[in-house]
């Protein structure tokens, strides 16, 4: 069995997790370029953690200007098996009011900037997003919330925008009359990266607003994202720490295989594989190239 590395990625107001022991700052040499912070890395009554703030402390980074490909590269290089992503949201339902915790389990992408794939020219991989989050490490998640009484939706689909600019009211409407949930600017493409890396994914996005829809809400602003996130942050910390906790010690198999996305995935042929980025997929496709 593969020993459990539980890896936390800190969104908008979780700059650091005061609760880890022994903690340690490391600097981890990636291929794609610079991850968004030194990684963390110290334990929650004795499990391995590894975290890292997206944004960066002071919130330095725009969902945009985040390096995701580095930033999961080096979570791998670090051993993490399961990643949970702590995350600011915006809310499309009645019912998932501001301090609410959505624990995802689907996600529409609407992103168009970023970098969304290891693979590519010379070495093609096609894994599959049908199920982007791991239903056993979900399943944590919530069982977590329900011991912190934390009020938090077991599922819900999450909208990921370009940004760094809010919607417009009639793009607020469009998103609810679709039916997604919640909307972000940071898990995607984070969710994809990490699949294709083979690290088991879940989120817990953290509702701050109503988005512009909301009739008696008005328009978003950064200010008020801010304070509501500032009430979740506390009980984002407490989720963790009963999660690590609880967490087994021992990496569980994922049930639907997103611990080995690529043993089916990979198309390119060996002998015509670029040996240039084969070097560079050594963390995140090594077990599989190798095979």
């Amino acid at each position: 069995m593969t020993a459990a590395v539980l890896g936390i990625i800190g969104g908008s107001g979780i700059y650091d997790l005061p609760e880890l022991e022994n903690a340690r700052d490391e600097t981890i040499a990636s291929p794609w370029g610079e991850p968004s912070a030194l990684v963390r890395r110290g334990t929650i009554a004795g499990l391995p953690v590894v975290f890292l703030p997206r944004h960066d402390k002071g919130h330095r980074l725009s969902p945009s200007d985040i390096n995701y490909r580095a930033n999961i590269d080096v979570l791998k290089r670090a051993g993490v098996t399961d990643l949970v992503s702590l995350s600011a949201c915006g809310s499309f339902k009645e019912e998932l009011p501001p301090g609410t915790f959505v624990m995802v389990d689907q996600f529409v992408d609407r992103t168009h900037r970023r970098e969304g794939s290891f693979f590519g020219k010379g070495c093609v991989a096609h894994v599959s997003m049908a199920n982007p989050v791991s239903p056993k490490l979900r399943t944590h998640l919530c069982a977590a919330a329900d011991s912190e009484s934390i009020a938090a939706a077991r599922s819900g689909t999450y909208l990921c925008i370009e940004g760094p600019q809010f919607l417009s009211y009639a793009e607020s409407m469009t998103y609810k009359a679709l039916g997604y949930d919640i909307i972000g600017m940071t898990n995607m493409p984070e969710a994809k990266l990490a699949r294709e890396a083979e690290i088991c994914y879940a989120s817990a996005a953290m509702v701050t607003d109503f988005d512009c829809w909301h009739p008696d809400h008005g328009t978003v602003t950064a200010q008020e994202v801010v304070r509501v996130q500032a009430a979740n942050v506390g009980k984002a910390r407490r989720l963790i720490l009963r999660l690590a906790r609880d967490f087994p010690r021992e990496h569980e198999p994922c049930p639907i295989g997103s611990d080995r996305a690529l043993d089916l995935a990979l198309m390119t042929a060996p002998e015509a594989r670029d040996p240039e980025l084969v070097k560079k997929l050594d963390a995140v496709a090594g077990r599989a190239l190798r095979s």
